[in-house]
């Protein structure tokens, strides 16, 4: 059984989105605030989270860059139907989708599981090297959701794993955009491109953590991405 966190300070929302998970089979553990919530999860690490980004104490962007500082847990922010700086901001910071509010229970919940889905596909597996992906430097390890960068290892959430597993498969291969969508997301869940670039952005910059030559991601504007094995 699943377990998912939910952290919104609306009670109403906890209250009717909880009731929907647990008929759906999953355990929900919810919080008010986001400090509360970083207690919690840091004490018992959930499947999935769900962050609200308005909230007292510690907001969900705060508490996004906690949790990203020792985990990389699945994470869907909620964000107010006007603010596309929260949601830009929070996909920079590691969060995985997002949902505006007023939001569909059921999008919602396609949401989630599709996530699951995802994670689970890229920690699915029996053997510890089974479709081991070597590029150069690069070595990623899909059974384990693993990456390595000239062997240091480089922490990836499951979008930019998906992303760029996808990219590294065919170097010197443009994806698109919608392609890329579907490699991280699937076919049945709608993003903008503005989701994929923030991805991406994000990903150079942890492999730049360790390289500052790295450049192997390379953009070709109005066209896609593309990973060069040199």
């Amino acid at each position: 059984m699943n377990t998912i966190a939910l952290v919104d300070d609306d009670r109403n929302i906890l209250a009717s989105v909880s009731l929907m998970l647990e008929a759906e089979g999953f355990k929900v553990r919810t919080y008010t605030d986001g400090a509360e919530a970083l207690r919690g999860i840091g004490a018992e690490p959930p499947d999935l989270a769900v962050l609200d980004i308005k909230m007292p104490r510690m907001d969900g962007l705060e508490l996004l860059q906690k949790l990203r500082q020792k985990s990389q847990l699945p994470v869907i922010f909620l964000t107010s139907k006007d603010d596309e700086s929260d949601e830009l901001l929070g996909l920079r910071m590691g969060a995985d989708d997002y949902i505006k509010k007023p939001f569909s229970q059921r999008l919602l919940l396609e949401r989630i599981k599709a996530l699951l889905r995802r994670k689970e596909a890229v920690e699915g597996g029996e053997a510890a090297d089974a479709n081991l992906i070597k590029r150069g430097k690069l070595e990623l390890a899909p059974t384990r959701h693993a990456c390595t960068w000239e062997g240091k290892h480089v922490e990836l959430t499951v979008t930019e794993f998906l992303l760029l597993k996808a990219l590294a498969m065919r170097p010197g291969h443009v994806k698109n955009r919608d392609q890329l969508i579907d490699a991280a997301y699937g076919e049945t869940v709608y993003v903008d491109d503005r989701t994929i670039d923030s991805h991406i952005k994000r990903m150079r910059r942890k492999f730049r953590e360790i390289d500052g030559e790295f450049q192997h991601i390379e953009t070709l504007y109005g066209v896609g991405y593309r990973y060069r094995d040199a």
